[in-house]
């Protein structure tokens, strides 16, 4: 087994935060295209995002390069009002790769504590299976099926709690199927 190991990136919380997105934890630093999350180029949330908001999926990839557009990103969510961190402060890896199942969540996110800071949220999207599982315990919320939201009591109220299909591209789904979840979710919540 390997050492715990810490959160390596800030809560990205822009003001007038309405949506909270939170995965499980990133990669190891040696799969990074980018100092943001979602940052290993074989995971396909940014890729999510630009076909969910511009129907094309290279929208945040930097042209000719195997990364993503941190700043078009960063500028992008601020301009949505779409805040990202994830559900572990630590975790232990039981295996050396990025998988979730492989995860040993050490320490859980202090989630009360992140939505005090963005009081304008008024829903969490976890962005998997893992992350679902372990927000839901946090909130004490029902776990909704994916694609779908329960009503959790927060600091902030009653807020949407949804889980959303995992970006990974082990996840059994089309990236334009998990597009499409994606968009309902941002259009319901009046983002889109």
């Amino acid at each position: 087994m390997d050492a715990e190991t810490s959160h390596p990136l800030k809560p990205f919380l822009p003001r007038g935060a309405g949506l909270l997105m939170l995965g499980t934890f990133p990669p190891p630093r040696q799969r990074w295209s980018m100092d943001f999350y979602y940052p290993n180029f074989a995971n396909d949330m940014w890729r999510i995002f630009g076909l969910a908001f511009f129907g094309d999926a290279s929208r945040f990839v930097v042209p000719g390069k195997r990364a993503f557009d941190k700043r078009a990103i960063e500028a992008f969510l601020r301009a949505k009002k779409i805040a990202l961190y994830d559900c572990a402060e630590s975790v232990v890896r039981t295996r050396s790769n990025a998988a979730d199942k492989y995860l040993q969540i050490e320490r859980r996110a202090d989630l009360p504590a992140l939505l005090s800071k963005i009081p304008n949220c008024r829903a969490v999207a976890a962005t998997g299976g893992k992350a679902a599982e372990t927000i839901a315990g946090v909130l004490g919320a029902e776990l909704p099926r994916t694609g779908e939201y329960s009503i959790a009591n927060t600091p902030n109220g009653g807020i949407r709690f949804w889980k959303m299909p995992s970006s990974s591209r082990a996840y059994p789904m089309k990236l334009e199927q998990k597009a499409a979840v994606y968009k309902k979710m941002f259009s319901s919540l009046g983002i889109a």
